[in-house]
């Protein structure tokens, strides 16, 4: 079973900058796609950005042009870069890696907390 674990989540003022890193725990293998979500207190999940297996990005109208996600050398990490964070930014954000590798599989991580001060 592989696990996703992510870092980087804190404190920030509005207009900061962090960036979230996630890694598995093993490799992957059949990957679709990668992407990051946010659940805000009170909140559904919702996805803000993706990158697919050939690159493409896609990212919620909320967070284009402030957020950027991007794979890593090993194709096992997946970073999100957040810059002109805002307080409505503020939530848990998780990792998650969708494929298929003998039967479908779909991994999520346990989430990093982000908190934007106004």
């Amino acid at each position: 079973q592989v696990q996703l674990v992510e870092s980087g989540g804190g404190l920030v003022q509005a207009g900061g900058s962090l960036r979230l890193s996630c890694s598995a725990s093993g490799s992957l293998f059949g990957v679709d796609n990668m992407a990051w979500y946010r659940q805000a207190p009170g909140n559904q999940r919702v996805m803000v950005a993706i990158v697919t297996s050939d690159g493409s990005t896609n990212y919620a109208d909320s967070v284009k042009g402030r957020f950027t996600i991007s794979r890593g050398n090993a194709k096992n990490t997946v970073y999100l870069q957040l810059t002109s964070l805002k307080p409505e930014d503020t939530g848990v954000y998780y990792c998650n890696v969708r494929g298929r590798w003998n039967r479908e599989y779909n991994y999520w991580g346990q989430g990093t907390q982000v908190t934007v001060s106004s």
